[in-house]
């Protein structure tokens, strides 16, 4: 079974505005309203690409009420621990030329709250699982609960996928992480320095590599994608296209990256999966549809650097 873990999800609600005016009254020519959180990200493309999972976290109030229907509604399987105060967060993305994003705080999540989801996975998580952890940590948790989660599943040798940066990423290397998702811009944060070749992505990629991620996948936006596994390094050019939406291109990337992988176990077509699924999300409106991302995969191609 492949879980994600999101800890603060959202209902995002996306508004396109046509010349949009700092401090006027404007009116969104279109409005939707849609789950979001990079977890809940993740498990919606790996629905699309076939996959099941099962979406867990926290949700609170009316908006948590919201959230589950929808995941309902789109067909897909949740167990997310329902908090007794607060809401979950809204996230509002204005669509003017330009993206503008004001998000949500979320609720309060206590220690109890932490311990309660450490037991769900105790419980549930078995040996040859994927867990997906990715996204924000909730401001009333420490960034250590994800530390808490990762040694779990090293113990029950449950393969863990985390997109997370900063000091968070480099605390869960010493637990063998099979996935590592930074972007470039992370990437750089880590190390000081800015990186903007596929070869400086590479060279700092091998870094996190040896210091204990079995895969780590950089997402160079535009410029496709570096993959360095334990024995090779790869880049991915990124097909072309309009570019609509930028929310979920992550997300999609990991979910596509897992798919690629468990279909065959194989790292070129996981990071071609991972590039395509990552491409279809940022060229449609939301999280693409399966055949989108196969419409993409042919024209991914794939270059050993070393």
């Amino acid at each position: 079974m492949i879980y994600t873990v999101t800890l603060n999800p959202s209902l995002d609600y996306v508004m396109d505005v046509e010349n949009f005016c700092v401090g006027s009254v404007n009116r969104s020519g279109k409005e939707t309203v849609m789950p979001g959180g990079k977890g809940i990200n993740v498990s919606l493309m790996l629905g699309e690409l076939g996959y099941q999972t099962q979406a867990l976290g926290f949700l609170a109030g009316f908006t948590g009420d919201e959230i589950r229907r929808l995941l309902s509604e789109r067909g897909l399987p949740s167990d997310f621990l329902f908090l007794e105060n607060g809401f979950s967060r809204i996230n509002v993305k204005l669509k003017s030329g330009e993206e503008t994003e004001i998000n949500g705080s979320g609720p309060f999540v206590s220690e109890t709250d932490s311990d309660a989801l450490l037991h769900q996975l105790e419980e549930r998580l078995r040996e040859g699982d994927v867990l997906v952890l990715s996204g924000s940590v909730p401001r009333s948790l420490s960034a250590s609960v994800y530390v808490d989660i990762t040694r779990l599943c090293a113990e029950k040798n449950v393969r863990i996928a985390a997109d997370v940066s900063g000091q968070v990423l480099w605390e869960l290397l010493p637990y063998r992480p099979f996935l590592v998702k930074p972007n470039h811009h992370e990437l750089g944060e880590l190390f000081g320095v800015r990186v903007e070749t596929v070869d400086e992505a590479a060279f700092y990629a091998r870094k996190i590599q040896t210091a204990g991620a079995e895969n780590v996948l950089v997402s160079l936006a535009e410029k496709g994608a570096v993959l360095v596994t334990e024995n090779a390094e790869y880049y991915a050019d990124a097909p072309s296209g309009e570019v609509k939406n930028s929310v979920g291109a992550g997300d999609s990337a990991v979910a596509g990256f897992l798919a690629g992988w468990l279909r065959e176990k194989n790292a070129e077509r996981a990071l071609a999966v991972a590039v395509a699924a990552g491409s279809a999300t940022a060229f449609s409106e939301s999280i693409a549809e399966g055949e989108t991302v196969a419409s993409l995969f042919s024209a991914v191609k794939i270059t050993r650097i070393s």
